[in-house]
């Protein structure tokens, strides 16, 4: 008979990484599978001072500290993809991408988000070569050159802030006509010499010449405009990471899952918590939150 965990975890981020530390908590036999990297998309960020009980911290040491307090506790991790899932209701059957199927009582879906691109002709091929998302990982590549930041977000602000500190100039495009982060993000950021903002702007295309980046074409107050630079940094919004599941949970049309913040699916074992599911503020503080929500749930369901 193969082994039937209490609560098998899909995403190892703030949120599933909670879910598992609460089961634990409750006695129960945990595994947290996870395809990418433990700690999610926070682990990005340089420098986080939003996390309750921390003044400052890194994002890849705050994922670093909730993998090693699941793995304390006795949890299970592996990392891999969950590809489907069968369930009958009473026990899950979760087929894996590298690894025999695993087995649980229930589910919790901590699958998170990816990054959202803006579709336009040659964005694949530039992703990872002159087009990026993380600052951290990828800005040294820009050391004394010129880089846009697409995106007027928190996200978009927290890469820009570690962007201006390295390269020669940063132009900020954002949609809208005013920029969303935070007030504080903000005051760090525009007052560094070398950042240039453009605000009601709409991405035409990537420039290229000779399939090299040149710059970004776009509309601003409707007016074509051309910006030359060496590399781009997309912070344009996030897709809940949730196709596998979409015939198993309800999503809404934005593909999030369809769950208050217990969690509580239509199906009596499957719960769902983080970002992956519709919601109104995505956090850490809210991650978390969501993790306890649908552990607690999950074992009331055990316990019964």
């Amino acid at each position: 008979m193969e082994k039937i965990y209490d609560i098998v975890v899909v995403g190892g981020g703030p949120a599933g990484l909670t879910a598992a530390l609460y089961g634990l908590r409750n006695g129960k036999d945990v595994l947290v599978i996870e395809k990418s990297v433990f700690g999610g998309q926070i682990v990005n960020s340089p420098n986080v001072e939003n996390i309750p009980g921390f003044v400052s911290i890194s994002g890849d040491e705050y994922g670093d500290l909730l993998l090693k307090q699941v793995q304390t506790q006795g949890g299970n991790v592996m990392f891999d993809e969950v590809l489907n899932i069968e369930n009958d209701g009473q026990v899950a059957k979760l087929k894996l991408d590298l690894s025999d199927d695993v087995y649980g009582k229930t589910v919790i879906l901590a699958t998170g988000t990816i990054h959202r691109t803006l579709g336009l002709e040659n964005e694949d091929n530039l992703i990872g070569n002159k087009i990026h998302f993380c600052a951290v990982c990828d800005g040294n590549f820009y050391q004394g050159k010129k880089v846009v930041m697409i995106g007027g977000g928190n996200s978009a602000f927290v890469e820009s802030i570690l962007l201006a500190d390295i390269v020669d100039k940063l132009v900020i495009l954002q949609d809208m006509p005013y920029f969303t982060a935070d007030q504080k993000l903000q005051e760090k950021l525009l007052t560094k010499n070398n950042v240039e903002t453009h605000l009601n702007t709409k991405v035409l295309a990537y420039e290229m010449n000779d399939n090299e980046l040149r710059g970004v074409r776009y509309l601003e107050n409707g007016e074509e405009k051309l910006v030359e630079c060496d590399g781009i940094f997309l912070a344009v919004g996030l897709i809940p990471n949730n196709d596998a599941f979409k015939d198993l949970v309800e999503t809404n049309a934005y593909g999030y899952f369809e769950a208050d913040e217990t969690g509580i699916t239509k199906q009596r074992n499957i719960f769902v918590a983080g970002d992956c599911r519709s919601k109104t503020l995505r956090q850490v503080a809210t991650a978390i939150a969501d993790g306890a929500n649908a552990a607690i749930k999950a074992c009331d369901l055990l316990n019964k």
